[in-house]
């Protein structure tokens, strides 16, 4: 076999593995980039950006039919396989940033394959030998499968093929209650489709429970049928689609089955233990400095066991370039921001409402809602609030259930990434109309009974009046 030797070898060209790459190959290390999939990872390719390409167009039929007042609403003329032209347009308008060649324009070594550990400080791949001084697991995960009964016997989509569907699923099932399904779910049915969701527990079960019982009366208004707190009991295929049968003996039918039930560390191929890699069942276990227990080797973005989020995988990179180039210490964030992409959009930073409670029984918690925003009563869209969690005038965690909720989050991520009090935020100026101003009101409102509705500030103001000319 082929023998090479470089500085640093990298597993996976997803977002993380690809973020690593270009920034050492070009500050001058050497750089093996081994991919036995697609250039761009699960994200570009079955992840984040076919998916809001769906969630636009869903977006863009649903404003058709909803108008507005004195703007009459009409039925959309759907074309749902133009639709998907149009998201493998988008995936290859962005696919260069990511390709191969543009990777060996830096100096990188690509090996189109998959990597299997041979050793500590080896791995094999496409016929070669790679030894590195260093390596980063950037491989990412796959779809969970789970073991309902019948499922092996009926074709089933996941998030990795769904988006090649061409034909509009006439009744799609979606087996889940995660953030992928319960996007896929109001996309399907804005663009035309039946979709029935069947989830074993509550839907959008890490969230706020406030904030997701916005979301599931926004679908359920919409006609998505959601069965919470089901297990299905067996599935059968039928001449035309399928059967689920549930717990509670109630049987479902549908055309298409899309399974969304989480996601699983894709490590089966790397050969771990010959490399001394320590891992579980949810990835490559790591320290806060992504560092495995084989001190040469990193693992970050969803490998790592963690958030499975492309901004964490992207923020896991800079973590470990700080490392292998210079040699400085450096740990991964705490504080992660997280976005449902449905339409309201569920944005969440830090602790819930729950969590803050139990973890800070002085937790302070206030409460805006949209319907309050300027900007969103000019636009018709005032469901939703932004809950703001405060511990002595810090911010511990903040919820916004509502439009443009993943965009007002940012504000908040920068602020307990930074630890700023809360009075930061209240002095800012925000412009009018805009949904940011949200932000600025929750924060006020924490000074709010301070200053009017506080006897002593009262009489300082009437005593500063006698005594001005």
């Amino acid at each position: 076999m082929e023998r090479i030797s470089t500085d640093l070898c990298i597993i996976g060209a997803g977002s993380a593995g690809l973020s690593i790459a270009a920034g050492v190959a070009q500050m001058g290390a050497k750089v093996v980039l081994i991919e036995g999939a697609a250039m761009g990872g699960d994200c570009l390719n079955y992840g984040c950006v076919p998916s809001k390409a769906l969630l636009a167009a869903g977006r863009a039929a649903q404003a058709i039919r909803r108008g507005a007042p004195g703007v009459q609403g009409a039925e959309p003329q759907i074309d749902f396989a133009a639709v998907k032209a149009q998201l493998a347009a988008v995936i290859a308008q962005i696919a260069p940033v990511d390709s191969q060649e543009r990777f060996e324009d830096f100096g990188v070594q690509v090996i189109r394959a998959y990597a299997s550990f041979t050793g500590p400080r080896e791995v094999e791949a496409g016929g070669k030998i790679i030894r590195a001084r260093r390596f980063v697991i950037a491989t990412g995960s796959h779809p969970t499968i789970p073991p309902v009964p019948g499922l092996d016997a009926i074709p089933y989509f996941t998030n990795e093929t769904i988006f090649a569907q061409t034909e509009r699923p006439e009744h799609l099932l979606i087996l889940g209650g995660g953030p992928v399904a319960m996007e896929m779910a109001q996309a399907h049915r804005r663009l035309g489709c039946a979709v029935t969701v069947i989830a074993r527990s509550r839907v959008l079960g890490r969230d706020d429970p406030d904030a997701s019982a916005v979301v599931l009366a926004a679908l359920r208004d919409e006609g998505v049928a959601v069965l919470e707190g089901c297990e299905i009991v067996r599935l059968r295929a039928l001449a035309q689609g399928l059967e689920a049968v549930l717990s509670d003996g109630i049987t479902v039918t549908g055309s298409h089955l899309l399974v969304a039930t989480g996601r699983t560390s894709a490590i089966a191929r790397l050969n771990l233990p010959a490399a001394g890699v320590a891992y579980t069942d949810k990835g490559v276990t790591v320290g806060p400095n992504l560092r495995s227990s084989n001190r040469r080797i990193y693992a970050v973005g969803d490998v790592a066991g963690g958030l499975q989020f492309t901004h964490v995988a992207g923020a896991h990179a800079g973590v470990v370039i700080k490392q292998v180039l210079f040699g400085l210490p450096a740990k991964q964030a705490t504080v992660v921001p997280m976005v449902t992409y449905t339409d309201p959009e569920l944005a969440q930073i830090g602790l819930t409402e729950a969590q803050a409670r139990a973890a800070h029984p002085g937790v302070q918690v206030l409460r805006q809602e949209f319907l309050h925003n300027d900007r969103a009563v000019t636009e018709g869209k005032t469901t939703g609030f932004l809950k703001l969690m405060l511990l002595k005038g810090r911010p511990v965690g903040v919820t916004i259930v509502g439009a443009g909720a993943g965009e007002l989050i940012g504000l908040w991520a920068l602020a307990m990434s930074s630890g700023v009090k809360v009075g930061t935020v209240a002095g800012m100026i925000a412009p009018y109309p805009t949904r940011g101003e949200i932000s600025k009101r929750a924060a006020g409102a924490y000074f709010s009974p301070k200053l009017f509705d506080n006897m002593g500030v009262k009489r300082v103001v009437r005593l500063v009046q006698r005594l001005l000319p």
